[in-house]
């Protein structure tokens, strides 16, 4: 698979690189037992480059009691299925929060941003499976791994459901449990790469099994959810969910890149989406942010508010803040009367 570039960026770092670090210290303070074969920086035991490519990490953590972290925010290379097999555990996607039981399942797909455990991981076992089907953003073509046998239709198939239902938490069937616990056997006794054979027999059987269950459950698709325009959305909605995101230095070419489309496309749906150019609507998001840093962060002066937000220079910060607020950075600060509505 050709390896796509990383895009959810802050100051040069992808999501995913810190989410790890907490798993490995508690399994090495002997908090977690932790089993995973892995590629890549995840951690655990590593895979043979000829092993199973694509696969990320596979394996889980079995926690005797409640651990005192919790995996923040962020996103994966690949589709991520989770299994819940004991306890309980707080899941957050796209901002929507659930409590996991046992016996539910999680997907998430590469573009979208989850944490697990509320601010802790509760006592409990966790599956796990990453598989980079080489896409990063929704609208991108996946390429599924030569050893993942199902036919070309049943590939497609699940493609398709995969693609097109943001639904991330489903309740797993019983096949689907044990073919988590059968996974679960091989990582923990395997031995540099013996039970690879059967891990990939296992995954393909797993699978199956999802592709199975969405069937049955007869779900909803929504092809607007693979279309250039959704992937727009999300690049906009991380600038403002990101003050590092914001601040970055982007210029229109960046930013199309950043979505893997064209100037003309990405401007287009820009458009459409905030009725503003690419660069106007950037603007206006770091005035905002930096508006609400002017009076929540008294000590930054309005230099360090401008550099936070992502502007070059206090003087064009202040030139595009007068102009949105009809007052100076430091008016709008000082005044309370002077902070009207802005123009727009």
């Amino acid at each position: 698979m050709a390896k796509l570039p990383p895009i959810y960026k802050e100051k040069g770092k992808t999501y995913q690189a810190d989410t790890c670090r907490p798993v490995v210290q508690a399994a090495k303070a002997g908090r977690l037992h932790h089993q995973a074969l892995v590629h890549g920086h995840y951690p655990g035991r590593r895979l043979s480059r000829s092993h199973l490519p694509g696969v990320k990490i596979v394996g889980f953590w079995d926690a005797n009691h409640d651990q005192d972290w919790g995996l923040d925010w962020h996103r994966n290379e690949g589709i991520e299925l989770t299994f819940l097999e004991t306890g309980r555990l707080g899941f957050a996607v796209d901002h929507h929060t659930y409590d996991l039981q046992p016996d539910d399942l999680t997907l998430t797909r590469p573009w979208q941003l989850h944490r697990v455990g509320d601010l802790h991981v509760a006592a409990g076992r966790l599956h796990f499976v990453i598989l980079d089907v080489g896409v990063r953003r929704p609208h991108q073509a996946w390429r599924w791994p030569s050893w993942l046998v199902l036919t070309r239709a049943d590939r497609e198939k699940l493609t398709n459901m995969l693609r097109h239902n943001d639904q991330a938490v489903w309740h797993a069937t019983a096949e689907i449990r044990h073919c988590f616990q059968r996974i679960g056997r091989a990582v923990q006794t395997d031995r540099s790469g013996s039970n690879v054979s059967r891990l990939a027999v296992h995954l393909n059987e797993l699978f199956v099994l999802v592709l199975e269950m969405l069937s049955q459950d007869h779900i909803q698709l929504d092809e607007s959810l693979s279309s250039t325009r959704r992937t727009v959305e999300l690049f906009l909605d991380d600038l403002t969910g990101s003050l590092d995101h914001l601040a970055l230095e982007w210029t229109v070419k960046r930013m199309a890149r950043q979505c893997d489309i064209g100037i003309t496309h990405f401007t287009h749906h820009c458009k459409q989406l905030t009725n503003m150019t690419p660069i106007k609507y950037l603007n206006q998001c770091r005035l905002e942010v930096a508006s609400k840093l002017l009076l929540e962060q008294p000590q930054m002066s309005v230099l360090q508010v401008a550099m936070a937000c992502g502007f070059g220079s206090s003087q064009y910060f202040a030139t595009l803040f007068r102009r949105h607020f009809g007052h100076s950075p430091r008016a709008f600060r000082v005044n309370p009367l002077s902070r009207s509505v802005p123009t727009v």
